[in-house]
């Protein structure tokens, strides 16, 4: 899958759950030199400002990547950096404890970036989700998409950082049925996914 199809249903996603958002793709940041640019940016108000933050990889990213951590490296710089930018603002409000920045790392569900993910499932899984931006509460999630193919407000994404890690049982029984990711998983018999036998089941 392209990036321009994964942003395509994202924005989709916020525009039936979120109609009100505003919502801007591919988003320079520029701070003294450092430039980059958020695949997709949200802002939603509930009533306080939440932010979304998006990198998305689909097979043409993982295949030009040199590897992980140059993918990583881009998304940190991205919660590094976007905020920094005077064009971006978002500030800390007393007593808030509730997530104010979602930076969300979220990967197509394809062979590629399975295979990918599968290999360096150590590198991503230990991407620490508890997070703060110019002191606001932030959550980092390395993810899949998921519902790609159902109606934009079921859009969601399967997160392989914290406390599923990819492969373990956990993270096989919260794998949708019916998803593209499932679909994948099932395909790929020639690769160790440490998806064997549930040990919860008898």
């Amino acid at each position: 899958m392209r990036e321009d199809d994964l942003a395509t249903s994202v924005v989709d996603h916020f525009e039936a759950t979120e109609p009100e958002a505003a919502v801007a793709l591919e988003e320079p940041y520029d701070h003294d030199g450092v430039r980059g640019v958020a695949d997709v940016y949200v802002r939603t108000r509930t009533p306080e400002v939440v932010d979304y933050l998006v990198e998305l990889k689909g097979d043409a990213a993982v295949r030009h990547a040199t590897g992980a951590n140059e993918i990583l490296r881009q998304y940190r710089r991205m919660e590094r950096y976007f905020y920094q930018d005077a064009a971006h603002n978002i500030r800390p409000k007393l007593n808030r404890e509730d997530v104010g920045v979602h930076l969300l790392l979220l990967f197509a569900p394809t062979p590629i970036t399975v295979r990918h993910v599968a290999n360096n499932r150590s590198l991503y899984g230990s991407v620490d989700p508890a997070a703060r931006v110019n002191n606001v509460p932030a959550a980092r999630r390395v993810a899949f998409l998921v519902g790609l193919d159902g109606p934009p407000a079921d859009l969601g994404f399967l997160s392989i950082n914290g406390d599923v890690e990819f492969g373990s049982a956990s993270f096989r029984r919260a794998v949708p049925d019916d998803s593209r990711l499932a679909e994948t998983i099932r395909r790929m018999d020639d690769l160790d996914f440490g998806l064997g036998p549930d040990p919860d089941s008898g």
